[in-house]
């Protein structure tokens, strides 16, 4: 089975169409269509549903459809462990980082990292950490910030770990509270992150082990889009302390939240057995050296 096909389809999986596909993959539409086609004729059955709107992956597809992206991704890890063994080395850091908590954490070790290793380029995406997770299995990128837990497919080493802040309005039951549980909010309106963040996890969670589901007023992935909701009494959001303290506002009460299980513990992660460049290797060192657990 030729490597070729099975791009084709992921690409068309997941820009949700032939026509995508083809720009990102450099071919005409009638090209990757009747690749799909042969991997089809070749495997004996049907792959995509061509009538579903929007197009959907048939049972058979799923399969294929996810050892197509670790076929991709070990063809990757592949190249690049050859180009180190004969010294071609690329000088490019694939990462991934969340907008949450990233540039206090992150940027600092930017600098740092662009001071010992000048040649190396980082390239950098931002999505929420489930598909960052993605991204990494697919070989998009080597290394991601994710939130724990996180799958057993992935390695991972610590960067931080921060207590959640619930932040409420100003004129909140709870707002001069020395810190609360979400039991405490449930009555109250929650503003989550967009669909993708692992800190909504995190939260509805606890929720359920505290015996309710929370009424979600909004969703965003702006954090001080977030806050100005809250400040206009929209309802209670959270972010780790990290964060919390940089996000002053008059009309946001900060109080910490106590429930057990919901701190905010973000981590380095890359595919379990996967290779590893020395740019990424050289990251991961780098963040040893700065992260360095609390004794």
């Amino acid at each position: 089975m030729e490597l070729r096909p099975l791009r084709a389809l992921v690409e068309v999986v997941r820009q949700g169409g032939f026509s995508q596909a083809a720009k990102v993959i450099y071919a005409t539409q009638p090209t990757v269509s009747k690749a799909v086609r042969q991997l089809e004729d070749e495997l004996g059955m049907p792959l995509l549903d061509r009538h579903a709107q929007p197009m959907q992956l048939t049972a058979a597809g799923e399969i294929v459809y996810r050892r197509a992206l670790a076929m991709l991704a070990e063809r990757d890890d592949l190249i690049a462990e050859l180009d180190d063994l004969k010294g071609l080395k690329r000088g490019v850091l694939r990462l991934g980082l969340p907008p949450l908590g990233s540039s206090s954490l992150f940027a600092p070790m930017f600098a740092r990292f662009r001071s010992r290793y000048p040649r190396i380029e980082i390239s950098l995406v931002e999505h929420g950490s489930r598909r960052l997770e993605e991204m990494v299995m697919a070989g998009e990128i080597e290394l991601a910030a994710s939130l724990r837990p996180v799958p057993d497919n992935f390695e991972w080493q610590p960067v931080a770990r921060e207590p959640l802040v619930a932040l409420m309005p100003a004129d909140h039951p709870q707002a001069r509270a020395e810190s609360v549980d979400l039991d405490d909010l449930r009555e109250s309106p929650f503003i989550l992150f967009e669909t993708g963040f692992a800190l909504n996890r995190i939260i509805q969670d606890a929720c359920q082990r505290a015996g309710f589901a929370p009424t979600i007023a909004a969703r965003s992935g702006q954090i001080d889009f977030i806050v100005a909701l809250v400040a206009a009494g929209l309802g209670v959001a959270f972010l780790p302390r990290i964060k919390a303290n940089e996000e002053l506002h008059a009309g946001v009460a900060r109080v910490p939240l106590r429930d057990p299980g919901t701190d905010w513990e973000m981590v380095l992660v890359w595919r379990r057995g996967g290779y590893l460049s020395h740019a990424a290797q050289a990251w991961l060192a780098l963040n040893r050296e700065v992260h360095r657990p609390r004794a």
